[in-house]
């Protein structure tokens, strides 16, 4: 008998303790959408309902709102300014992207075996560009590469330079847009690898030097392949911005008076298309394939580095 009835208890408690496991859950289910909902609105506010949109002028007639099929992306590919602008850009992105994630990786791996004040320092130091707006340090940049007002003005005279327009030529252009973005994202970027790398836990490391394993295998073998879904994360991002690129170009644009063009990159091309010419629907299947390399980029990291499969 005094067997049953503890039986009875220990289910009793079972249940009590579940219901409250349950209600816990719940509980923390409702904050966790509480927390998310300005996000989501937002996100259908200025992503997916903007991307709806877009596919309608895509596939529509600008006039009487038909269905035209691929006829405004056919468009686009007709237009003589799209291989330039695909040709500047990719020839960017080869400049900037492989690059710029070699050195970021680098130089958090060199930061991870500093320590001291040195290290805090240079956390600092890396960081001061990114708190800039894109915009401010495309100015500043300007500003530095205007022979007349310069601090390194000498230097451009020593090369016959003395006007923006000619040190800021179509051939130099993608290495000056991928300077400015690099000085403008390295420092944000740094400090994202670098707590990737203090995330690590210090047994593993402690377990290589045991190992015999010096600071490079270390390197290799373990702080490389648990920094890979950051990497991925990083050249997703990059990627998106990269192929995007609109800011630096149009600023460099203005302030040469057309010394470059315009419609120098895709991104700048959608928006003459749209507000200079008013060819909307064109400017609007021009954005959606720039959506659509993103997503395909961002796909193949993704599987490459198993950003979104859990540590075991």
């Amino acid at each position: 008998m005094a067997a049953s009835l503890t039986q009875m208890e220990n289910r009793s408690a079972t249940r009590s303790t579940g219901a409250s496991v349950a209600a816990a859950r719940r509980r923390a289910n409702r904050v966790g959408y509480i927390f998310i909902t300005p996000y989501l609105v937002l996100l259908a506010a200025f992503g997916l309902i903007p991307i709806a949109y877009s596919l309608y002028l895509a596939f529509t007639d600008g006039d009487t709102g038909g269905f035209v099929g691929l006829d405004n992306i056919n468009a686009v590919h007709d237009d003589f300014r799209y291989i330039p602008a695909v040709q500047n850009v990719l020839f960017f992105l080869v400049v900037w992207l492989v690059p710029s994630t070699v050195i970021l990786v680098s130089l958090a791996l060199l930061l991870h075996n500093r320590a001291g004040r040195s290290a805090s320092f240079l956390r600092a130091a890396y960081y001061i560009p990114g708190a800039l707006a894109g915009t401010a340090s495309v100015v500043l940049w300007l500003f530095m590469l205007s022979p007349s007002v310069s601090p390194f003005g000498f230097l451009f005279e020593a090369s016959n330079l003395t006007q923006i327009f000619e040190v800021v030529s179509p051939s130099r252009l993608p290495f000056i847009i991928a300077l400015i973005s690099f000085w403008t994202g390295a420092g944000g970027w740094i400090l994202v690898l670098y707590g990737a790398l203090t995330s690590i836990d210090p047994a593993l490391l402690e377990a290589a030097k045991l190992d015999g394993a010096n600071e490079w295998q270390t390197i290799r073998y373990v702080k490389l392949p648990l920094l890979r879904k950051w990497i991925g994360y990083l050249v997703i991002l990059n990627l998106a911005a990269g192929s995007q690129v609109f800011v630096e170009p149009q600023l460099i644009s203005s302030a040469t008076k057309d010394g470059v063009a315009t419609d120098w990159s895709l991104n700048q091309l959608s928006y003459t298309m749209a507000f200079s010419y008013g060819r909307f629907n064109e400017a609007a299947a021009l954005s959606l394939e720039l959506l659509l390399v993103g997503l395909i980029g961002s796909i193949v990291i993704v599987r490459v580095t198993g950003l979104f499969k859990a540590d075991v």
